[in-house]
């Protein structure tokens, strides 16, 4: 594992910490303490692979990169770019699933406003009501649609519906049903 710095013009590929630290330590700027270095060898010895960035002052700052490029051009060209073959692969999102086609049973969550009158004094008030139903549907937006479709029925006209496609909305697909 290499070190990437790189403080405004100023740059380096190093293979230690210390050559990192001994670089850092020339920029008088930086101002290399014992805390600052303390930081720097425990985000190296750490699992973090992001990038981190020191500051300096404000909007000034110095970045560290580890990669596995052996030579400035390498990294330049990002031909070692990091590839973790134990991080395990994140399910698609939601949102990308939205419009799947696949009919069946489904399960949707919807978290939204509803107007509700307030029997003391007459007025109308906001509440948050969390609303769930199982419904047969050809996609996760069809499943929104026929909830608020449902809702929209029973409820104040007033009472705001979320996004389909925001966190206020869940859904997850139960299985096959017979065709009517």
């Amino acid at each position: 594992m290499n070190l990437y710095l790189r403080y405004f013009d100023k740059e380096i590929l190093v293979n230690t910490v210390d050559e990192a630290i001994a670089f850092l330590s020339e920029i008088d700027e930086i101002g290399m303490n014992h805390m600052l270095e303390a930081d720097i060898r425990d985000y190296v010895a750490s699992d973090v692979a992001y990038p981190k960035r020191y500051k300096i002052r404000p909007r000034v700052y110095f970045i560290i990169i580890k990669t596995e490029a052996a030579t400035m051009l390498d990294f330049k060209e990002k031909r070692a770019v990091r590839t973790d073959v134990n991080v395990p692969k994140i399910a698609a999102p939601a949102v990308l699933r939205l419009n799947e086609e696949r009919y069946g049973w489904y399960e949707g969550a919807l978290d939204f406003k509803r107007v509700t009158l307030m029997p003391g004094t007459g007025k109308f008030q906001y509440r948050d009501t969390h609303f769930v139903v199982r419904c047969k549907a050809y996609s996760g937006q069809d499943c929104y649609n026929r909830i608020v479709d449902h809702l929209s029925q029973r409820v104040d006209s007033r009472s705001q519906f979320p996004s389909s496609k925001g966190k206020n909305f869940k859904f997850t697909y139960l299985g096959n049903c017979k065709e009517a």
